[in-house]
């Protein structure tokens, strides 16, 4: 358990950094939930996450010799930043080991603030020893993400923030990936409000710190895979499970569907892009992962919101076809004039948009005299879909979607 004393110091430090980030109700999602949410808003912080608290903490409390000599991590792309601008304030040499995955906005995120950018390993964990054999060869002072005191009394200012706005918290739900953030937030939370439950999500698709949690000694994992990039952790910190053992109250897992869905979510209803690993705690909510809060006062953290773009447009066009605003059909036509015009002609009187349009004459498949149109189309709902079926199989058209 990290001592509040040494959370208020790094308060303390990082007052004129880190911005003391937006603590907010959430009426739409309060209603989905069941409970009364908040939203503490780290997406919205200087670089985008939580990660610039502890960087900073920690570069602060350095020797003057240490900062001389510079520093360097390894990061999926949150801490990267965090380390990065912390590195610039103090005028301090950086070198940042990053996947090979990372996506671009996270590396331009890092490159602009001075840092240099080195991309190895497949993972978090093969960057990781890249970075700590590559600092002791250069004597550079390694800013672990998590598995450092000063890191997590860093991360644990987010709670007194929260604490300050809010004294009568039932439950907090906290991102989980190496345990930093939660091991911090959990110490603070513990110290001031007891009776608050502090409860870690994570990703199915990276368990190991929920399995070591769980099973109450570190475990690790051969592979992870998931869209929360932040939380993708395959080893466990025995240092940070140590300090959720003594303090968090539960461990909860969401899929990268109710994650994606979440993201989708507050993009729509609260106008906040929020990364995967900074959505897990509100995919818990929005799946009943936690019953007991019920009427309960309830704050998430939103971490981050670094999103990779590209993603974020999967996610947006799988959501929408998931919510039957959009829908694809393909038909077999007769390939003479006008078999597409009376096709598309059934599809403007009930009132579908279509948005692309594509026409295969060649397909093997097909008998000779035939093609394929497949039709992407912006719908009104499951009943508006349903409704088009059946207008194209009355009309003779083979359809399938």
């Amino acid at each position: 358990m990290i001592a509040l004393t040494k959370i208020q110091a790094a308060q303390e430090r990082i007052k004129d950094v880190a911005v003391n980030t937006p603590f907010s109700y959430a009426p739409y999602l309060s209603e989905e939930a069941g409970c009364n949410v908040y939203l503490k808003k780290e997406n919205l912080q200087i670089t985008g996450a939580f990660k610039l608290r502890g960087a900073y903490n920690k570069l602060a409390t350095l020797s003057d010799a240490q900062r001389e000599a510079g520093v360097v991590a390894a990061s999926a792309g949150n801490h990267a930043q965090g380390v990065a601008y912390s590195a610039a304030a103090f005028d301090t040499k950086a070198i940042i080991v990053m996947p090979e995955s990372t996506p671009l906005t996270k590396i331009d995120g890092v490159k602009h603030y001075g840092a240099e950018v080195i991309l190895a390993g497949t993972n978090y964990d093969e960057a990781y020893a890249y970075a700590k054999e590559y600092g002791e060869k250069n004597h550079l002072t390694f800013v672990h993400p998590f598995e450092d005191e000063e890191v997590m009394a860093g991360q644990g200012t987010v709670a007194l923030e929260i604490l300050d706005k809010c004294q009568t918290l039932d439950a907090v739900l906290i991102p989980v990936g190496g345990g930093g953030l939660i091991g911090g937030m959990a110490s603070a939370i513990k110290a001031l409000s007891p009776s608050t439950k502090v409860i870690g999500v994570s990703a199915k698709g990276a368990p190991a710190f929920k399995n070591s949690y769980e099973l109450k000694k570190a475990v690790d994992t051969t592979s992870v895979r998931t869209i929360a990039d932040g939380i993708a952790v395959c080893d466990t910190s025995a240092v940070t499970l140590a300090t959720a053992l003594e303090c968090v109250d539960e461990m909860i897992g969401v899929d990268d569907e109710e994650i994606a869905s979440a993201i989708l979510y507050l993009l729509e209803r609260q106008k906040l892009v929020v990364e995967g690993a900074g959505a897990v705690g509100v995919a818990a909510l929005l799946y009943h992962k936690v019953e007991y809060l019920k009427g309960k006062n309830v704050a998430v953290v939103l971490s981050g919101g670094n999103m990779d773009v590209t993603l974020l447009s999967v996610i947006i066009e799988k959501g929408l076809l998931k919510s039957h605003r959009k829908m694809k059909v393909t038909v077999t036509l007769v390939d003479k004039p006008g078999s597409l015009m009376r096709f598309t002609e059934i599809l403007q009187e009930l009132n579908a948009n279509i948005v692309h349009i594509s026409y295969d004459r060649t397909s093997i498949s097909l008998d000779y005299g035939d093609a394929n149109v497949t039709v992407h189309m912006e719908t009104k709902g499951k009943a508006h879909q349903e409704e088009i079926m059946k207008a194209l199989q009355s009309e003779g058209y083979l359809s399938q979607r």
